[in-house]
């Protein structure tokens, strides 16, 4: 069992060697569905604050980026990704550690199994459901500034979605190859965009402290507590793609797109927008937007259609690992 899950490791067949480039590879498939959270994540759990005022503003800027560094950094890319079966990450390979499968009826592997198979269920839910609703909101845009396109949405949507699927077979790295370049582009661009903002006002720096997360939701109020946090978890949505694709990159490349990448940009990107907001709370209405210039918020409503597109891969690459392991271990029937 071990042997096969072993020769299922995609890193060893046509996954560059370099981590640069591995972790280049990786942006394009990995990040794209953190990548694109900035767009909706701040401004909904501001909006679940309430009243916008200064402590609010640093309360939720401080919340999110923490959960960045507590829950994606520390959880997925430091701890979890230690725990992998022969190269291989996710739930089932951690089932596959447990011998599940084989385990006496009544027994806590069992349960274990049943538990993870109702996690994994949850991650082919969370793959049908994301890539139609992140590209069709994208492509939704259209009919802002062109009602007469609205006809046209839904074709485009589909024509996309299908092309998407199709390249597939192409295989991970022929996906990576052109989406990581894509992807390194939109971090660099967010993260230029959250620079411009802290300028405005660097009193922002100061939620990097985490007790402005804890106050803020002391304070609160249990209800308003609970919705912002809610909303503000939509910023590392996607992070799980990090354990269930380590089987194509492999722990390093991984790592070091996040770090070197993901994590700055998205953490500089959540303070610029915050900035914005202390400066001018009315930008509550489309923050990351109005972080660009005037004559950008056209080019970067196509770009972010693009990335959204992307991050569809995400889960869909997350949800190739899962088959390609639970019919490994023999919870799904060989397949091609």
């Amino acid at each position: 069992m071990a042997r096969t899950l072993q020769a299922a490791a995609l890193p060893s067949v046509g996954v560059p060697r370099l981590p640069a480039v591995a972790a280049l590879t990786a942006l394009g498939v990995v990040y794209g569905d953190i990548g694109t959270s900035p767009l909706y994540a701040f401004k909904q759990a501001a909006q679940a604050g309430g009243a916008i005022s200064p402590e609010t503003v640093m309360g939720i800027v401080s919340l999110i980026v923490w959960a960045l560094i507590l829950i994606v950094s520390l959880k997925y890319a430091i701890l979890i990704m230690r725990a992998d079966n022969h190269g291989e990450g996710g739930i089932v390979a951690l089932l596959a550690l447990l011998d599940a499968r084989h385990a006496p009826s009544g027994s806590w592997r069992a349960f274990l199994l049943i538990v993870g198979l109702i996690g994994a269920a949850l991650l082919y839910g969370d793959g049908v459901i994301t890539p139609a609703i992140s590209v069709l909101s994208a492509v939704e845009g259209l009919k802002l500034d062109a009602p007469r396109l609205t006809p046209v949405v839904v074709p485009i949507s589909v024509a996309i979605l299908v092309g998407l699927f199709l390249v597939q077979r192409k295989g991970t790295t022929f996906i990576g190859r052109i989406f990581g370049p894509v992807m390194l582009f939109w971090f660099v661009a967010i993260g230029v965009l959250g620079l411009g903002g802290i300028a405005r006002s660097p009193v922002i720096l100061d939620a990097l402290s985490p007790h402005h997360a804890l106050v803020y939701l002391v304070h609160a109020g249990p209800g308003v507590a609970f919705a912002v946090l809610g909303a503000a978890f939509l910023a590392v949505t996607g992070g799980e793609a990090m354990y269930a694709d380590m089987g194509h990159f492999g722990r390093l490349p991984i790592r070091l797109g996040w770090f070197a990448v993901a994590l700055p940009a998205l953490a500089l990107n959540y303070l610029g927008q915050g900035a914005l907001m202390l400066a001018n709370p009315k930008g509550i209405e489309n923050p990351f937007y109005l972080l660009a210039p005037g004559w950008a918020h056209y080019p970067m409503v196509v770009f972010a259609t693009l990335a959204t597109i992307i991050a569809s891969q995400a889960i869909i690459s997350g949800a190739f690992s899962l088959t390609q392991q639970a019919i490994q271990l023999g919870f799904l029937p060989r397949m091609r």
